[in-house]
C-alpha cells in the first residue's frame, strides 16, 4: 500500500469522525446537540483504537501485514489530533467567553 492509499484512509477516517449526522444536522429545539456530536466522535475514536489495538494483536500473532498496522496506527493518529484539535477551540471559545464583561 502506497502512502497515498494511507494518507487516503486516515482522511476517510477523519472524515468519518466529523461527518454530518441526523443528530448534528437537526435545528436545535429537535434534540441534536453539540454535546452529541461529541460524544460521537469520542466513541468513533474508541472504536478506531480497538480496531488498531485489535490489528497489532493480530501482526504479532502472525496473522496480520506490518501495511495493515501502520494503516489503523495513522487512521487512529488523524482521529485523535482532530478531537485534540476540536477541544482546544472549545477550550479558546470557552476562555473567551470568559473574558467578556457583563
Amino acid at each position: 500500500m502506497s502512502s497515498s492509499s494511507i494518507a487516503a484512509n486516515a482522511y476517510a477516517t477523519a472524515a468519518r469522525l466529523f461527518a454530518p449526522n441526523t443528530a448534528a444536522t437537526r435545528p436545535t429545539g429537535q434534540g441534536g446537540s453539540f454535546g452529541d456530536l461529541l460524544r460521537g466522535a469520542v466513541q468513533n475514536l474508541d472504536q478506531t483504537a480497538r480496531q488498531t489495538d485489535q490489528r497489532t494483536a493480530a501482526m504479532a500473532a502472525g496473522r496480520a501485514d506490518l501495511i495493515d498496522v501502520v494503516t489503523a496506527v495513522a487512521e487512529t493518529e488523524v482521529a485523535v489530533e482532530a478531537l485534540v484539535s476540536v477541544r482546544d477551540k472549545v477550550v479558546q471559545a470557552y476562555d473567551e467567553i470568559m473574558r467578556m464583561q457583563i
